[in-house]
């Protein structure tokens, strides 16, 4: 069975819906410009503009979800594109290969997890050991 894209944006409410107040769908519509690393149907990655690592960029759904607290089983394909992303743009963006090199995935959650931006974003990290100032 295919996914079409549509499906793998879907969020509990409507496929690609945005919140007007939201930084990273104001990225999406293109009204805030970002240094892109890739871009389709679903999802949209740039680079972060604090950069904690040589490496850094994130990865994002363009439909607004807030976070992975709001995930639900419709959103399962949807995540796994993200993660299988992470990796080919991590070598793509100059990462070195697993295992003597590697990259991080950082997801924050609610305040207590650390998330800034409440629209689900995952952090792509690489470069030697940029996890020491997480």
């Amino acid at each position: 069975m295919s996914t079409s894209p549509t499906t793998l944006a879907q969020t509990p409410t409507h496929p690609h819906e945005h919140d007007e107040h939201c930084i990273f769908c104001k990225i999406v519509a293109g009204t805030i410009p970002s240094r892109k690393v890739y871009e389709d149907d679903d999802l949209l990655a740039f680079h972060d503009i604090n950069p904690w690592a040589p490496i850094h960029f994130l990865i994002i759904p363009k439909a607004h979800i807030a976070s992975m607290a709001q995930l639900t089983p419709s959103n399962e394909a949807l995540m796994g594109k993200i993660m299988v992303k992470a990796g080919e743009l991590a070598l793509q963006e100059g990462a070195v290969p697993y295992p003597e090199g590697g990259f991080r995935t950082v997801v924050n959650t609610g305040r207590h997890g650390g998330q800034e931006v409440h629209h689900l974003h995952v952090h792509v990290l690489a470069g030697e050991r940029p996890w020491q100032k997480i």
